[in-house]
């Protein structure tokens, strides 16, 4: 007699976990309608008892099993900073409460205070007994990210503290690429005979400046170029507190200036335009300029900024699917997980 086919067998033949075969045969969870097919039609070819009756997926599609009911709990969103409709993490949030509520579970917001980060303390709104997971945005200071650690629920972390990379947190952690925009960027200025290339921006702010400034020493070092350290602008607080001032200090004291200034964001990018302005410069034409996340000032600037794409939407999703895969399956071990960027040339880099 033939082995009963099981769901590891379907999980095992198709190089997926068995955890989606799951959610596939049985309809629950969030899973793309063309992996759902594939698990059904390897299912269907094995010889799976539940589809014995089936020829092909469309005997059974019509009859899956009814989805499961609605789950309850919420999830918490901690933010460190206000987010406004120009930060990526609006439209992401937009999409990972689609698909949450979806099933169920709601969202609620908790703004993380100085006090809070002093005192490892909890936001006043915070009410542990009906969360099922916490979703940080912002969030980078260490410590208290270690604290939230503690508390023993699925954690996601969308970016974190620059720290984070030599020492694990106690959650998933959500990344944008920060490098193949940059590599990209710098590989095609040398192909143009640029060479002269600066970065600027906070460096240890947080781990997406980190890598974002990471890729620019690792893009230079790769195409051979090599790094004039008084272009590289990583450390304005250091100047005190008032950051644009800092940089304008720093900035409009050096004696000459890189053909490409790389930024850490669109915002300090609109910093190092505004400093440009003062000194009676502008872009391109006495620096060029790139940005990155493609916020909605990089569109309208004049001239219009060169950027790195960032896909909100898919960012939202992938977080909804890690939360709730750490709920399903609690003891995986963590993940960090990178979403695609894109390198938009616009004309501050004469393109």
């Amino acid at each position: 007699m033939a082995n009963k086919v099981t769901i590891q067998d379907i999980a095992d033949a198709l190089g997926v976990s068995r955890n989606t075969v799951s959610k596939a045969i049985n309809n629950t969870g969030i899973l793309a309608d063309a992996t759902r097919e594939k698990v059904l039609a390897k299912a269907v070819e094995m010889g799976y008892k539940q589809f014995s009756y089936a020829n092909s997926v469309s005997d059974i599609l019509g009859s899956a099993p009814a989805k499961e009911p609605l789950k309850t709990g919420e999830f918490a969103l901690f933010i460190g900073n206000f987010l406004d409709n120009s930060h990526f993490a609006s439209t992401m949030l937009d999409k990972f409460q689609h698909e949450i509520t979806g099933l169920g579970y709601s969202m609620t917001m908790h703004r993380v205070t100085s006090d809070n980060l002093r005192d490892l303390t909890f936001p006043a709104s915070f009410n542990k007994e009906r969360t099922v997971g916490i979703i940080c945005v912002e969030m980078f200071n260490l410590k208290y990210c270690e604290m939230l650690g503690c508390l023993d629920l699925p954690l996601l972390f969308v970016d974190g503290p620059v720290e984070s990379h030599e020492k694990q947190l106690a959650g998933d952690v959500l990344m944008m690429d920060n490098s193949s925009g940059i590599y990209q960027l710098i590989s095609d200025m040398k192909a143009r005979g640029v060479k002269k290339i600066g970065f600027v921006g906070e460096a240890n702010h947080c781990r997406s400046f980190f890598e974002r400034y990471m890729a620019f020493r690792n893009a230079m070092y790769l195409n051979g170029l090599s790094i004039d350290e008084k272009f590289c602008l990583v450390d304005i607080h250091k100047h005190g507190p008032d950051y644009f001032s800092c940089l304008y200090n720093v900035f409009s004291q050096l004696d000459e200036y890189p053909e490409l200034l790389i930024c850490a964001n669109d915002f300090v990018a609109i910093d190092i335009v505004n400093c440009l302005k003062i000194m009676g410069k502008s872009y391109p034409d006495d620096l060029m300029i790139c940005g990155f996340d493609d916020s909605a000032e990089s569109k309208v600037m004049t001239p219009a900024l060169t950027t790195c794409h960032i896909h909100s939407q898919a960012i939202g999703y992938t977080a909804a699917n890690l939360l709730l895969s750490r709920i399903e399956q609690p003891d995986l071990n963590y993940r960090t997980v990178y979403t695609e960027t894109n390198l938009i040339y616009r004309a501050s880099t004469r393109n």
